[in-house]
């Protein structure tokens, strides 16, 4: 090998783990702005839809979790490969597209591919879905983070002592099978248990593993799990963080499982205060979601008491 082609090749190779390393250190967030429009959220939900499927997207889902917001949700077969390649990688099959009335303007959000691929532990960073999400929409900035989050960080985030990591989900009800549980979990969401209701379903390619989201409108409005109750107490910055929602139930294996909410809800305000903030967004003001919501998504399992 010639000293010129040793030069390049160690030269290469050095590009390489310094562009890896640049990616790890990159400080990430968790939505991005695409931008805002002065039409109303019906009328931008429906050229979102539009330029989302023209550029290879698939509309799985939509869901209205109250007045003015609308959150439509996609995959597309890059989203769903990564997740056939990742322990419990259904929570990385979709991303999240809200349109939001805030004020005088309507916003378009979209979860941060890169950010919910190192959150969830995905085996790709998902840069291309990324890519491809600023192709369709736009990005004007990426926000929701005041913490300095890297990937690195992420993949073994928890917000504080004791509370859970990623891997450390719910176990809502066992089945004997993958098929008794899907069955199981939607019969249960058609019936409305636990105040909830299916917004969409993946299911990820050579896996006995699907992703379904999940809506929670609550019993009442003073119900802890519901969507409107949680973000009416914490998003109350802008651009707002509608693309928060829905939650999720995976079933892996005849099991369902759901993300704890002290993890699924932090994940996405990593900053957010437990005591007290200028805009009185704190932990303290949901303390009693995490339990409602697992309650309500175990209801929605389909779980049964004598299976408790």
């Amino acid at each position: 090998m010639t000293r010129l082609l040793r030069k390049t090749l160690f030269s290469g190779f050095i590009f390489i783990i310094s562009a890896g390393t640049a990616l790890a250190n990159e400080i990430l967030m968790p939505f991005v702005l695409a931008g805002t429009s002065s039409d109303d959220v019906a009328t931008v939900s429906g050229q979102v839809k539009g330029k989302l499927t023209s550029s290879g997207f698939e509309v799985v889902g939509e869901y209205s979790p109250y007045k003015d917001a609308n959150i439509i949700i996609v995959t597309n077969d890059t989203l769903k490969s990564s997740a056939a390649k990742s322990d419990f990688g259904a929570y990385g099959a979709a991303q999240r597209v809200s349109i939001t009335r805030n004020g005088d303007q309507t916003e378009i959000v979209y979860t941060n591919p890169i950010y919910m691929a190192a959150a969830y532990r995905m085996a790709d960073d998902l840069a291309s879905t990324r890519a491809a999400l600023e192709g369709a929409l736009g990005a004007e900035k990426d926000f929701g983070s005041e913490k300095n989050l890297t990937a690195d960080d992420l993949r073994k985030y928890h917000y504080t002592v004791m509370m859970e990591y990623f891997d450390d989900p719910s176990t809502l009800a066992e089945y004997d099978s993958q098929a008794e549980a899907l069955k199981a979990v939607n019969d249960s969401l058609a019936k409305g248990l636990g105040g909830a209701s299916k917004v969409y379903q993946i299911d990820i390619p050579g896996k006995d593993e699907s992703v379904i989201g999940v809506a929670l409108k609550g019993k009442d409005a003073d119900d802890c799990s519901g969507d409107e109750f949680i973000m009416s107490k914490i998003d109350k910055a802008s651009p707002r963080s509608t693309a928060h929602l829905p939650y999720e139930i995976v079933v892996s294996d005849g099991t369902a499982y759901a993300l704890f909410a002290r993890f699924r809800i932090a994940i996405n305000w990593p900053h957010l205060p437990m005591m007290a903030s200028e805009t009185g967004a704190t932990f303290m003001s949901i303390m009693c979601s995490p339990g409602a919501i697992e309650e309500a998504l175990i209801q929605a399992s389909g779980r049964s008491e004598e299976r408790r």
